[in-house]
């Protein structure tokens, strides 16, 4: 089987490669060679690959630039998404595509459930959206994957902006009525794969099985078990680290931003769990990652 991987330079990319090496031939590429911003470049590399399967971790991910530049959050997001899912139905393929917590207002406790209303407040999570909604509507095949805080030991992410910080201050003021799942890129792209490896079972040496994707594909929450805040997801980096600083809880109200951030954005796996398996606990992810 031939898999077509994007954004393979970022994060979640990154650990997809290694991932999903045992379903078949990976043919990787990065923004140099896909740029998502280039509907055109997308057509004519899938077109030319030919995959039987497109992941999709690529993304438009500035949220705070989002702001200033939605009409390039919504090209790489939406758009682009959306013709990858018209080339996979022309194909026979299958897109799986990420997406995110902040597809939802966050404004009630409470952990969120795939059927429940969304209502981003912000341009990247009304993009992410929009990319939800443009793969459905195509009637491709697709597993779409929301997931949450994602950070690993590569690229830009809080994980490694905390870790920078403390070791250059004694204290770092960090928000604590922002609630949510910091989720490991490896976890994202491992349980991807183990997703992938149950499909392919129920599939043949020319594909994926159409029947298997009807009943087990759409939407799925993909993020850490448990919950905290960043201020509670910073000082325990900060112990696991083992770095002497001092964190100290602050409101978002101290630490303005252009894009607004959901106060809850807690989601529930549980759908993912009962059909699929396990997913670790975001303190046990954090302690495999910076071991």
């Amino acid at each position: 089987m031939k898999i077509l991987l994007t954004g393979c330079g970022g994060q979640v990319g990154y650990e997809l490669e290694r991932s999903l090496q045992g379903l078949g031939e990976v043919v990787a590429v990065d923004r140099a060679r896909m740029d998502l911003s280039n509907l055109d470049q997308v057509r004519a590399v899938i077109r030319d690959v030919r995959p039987q399967l497109i992941v999709n971790p690529a993304a438009y991910t500035a949220v705070d630039k989002a702001e200033s530049e939605p009409a390039l959050a919504f090209r790489i997001n939406a758009e682009a998404p959306g013709v990858m899912a018209e080339e996979a139905r022309r194909l026979g393929a299958v897109l799986v595509h990420y997406s995110t917590d902040y597809v939802f207002p966050g404004t009630e406790p409470g952990a969120r459930a795939e059927t429940d209303a969304t209502g981003p407040v912000n341009v990247y999570g009304a993009s992410k959206l929009a990319g939800e909604r443009a793969i459905a509507a195509s009637g491709a095949a697709h597993l779409i994957l929301r997931t949450s805080w994602v950070y690993g030991m590569r690229g830009r992410n809080f994980l490694l902006t905390m870790l920078r910080l403390a070791r250059e201050r004694d204290e770092l003021r960090v928000v604590a009525d922002q609630h949510g799942a910091p989720t490991w890129s490896r976890t994202v792209a491992d349980t991807t794969a183990t997703i992938l490896a149950q499909a392919r079972a129920h599939g043949s040496s020319a594909g994926f099985d159409a029947g298997w994707w009807q009943e087990c594909g759409g939407i799925y929450h993909l993020s850490s078990q448990g919950r905290t805040t960043w201020f509670g997801f910073t000082q325990a980096i900060v112990e696991q680290a083992g770095i002497d600083c001092r964190v100290v809880p602050i409101a978002s109200a101290e630490y303005p931003t252009p894009a607004r951030r959901p106060q809850y954005s807690v989601l529930s796996s549980r759908r993912l769990l009962e059909r699929f398996g396990h997913v670790p606990d975001w303190q046990e992810a954090l302690r495999l990652c910076m071991q």
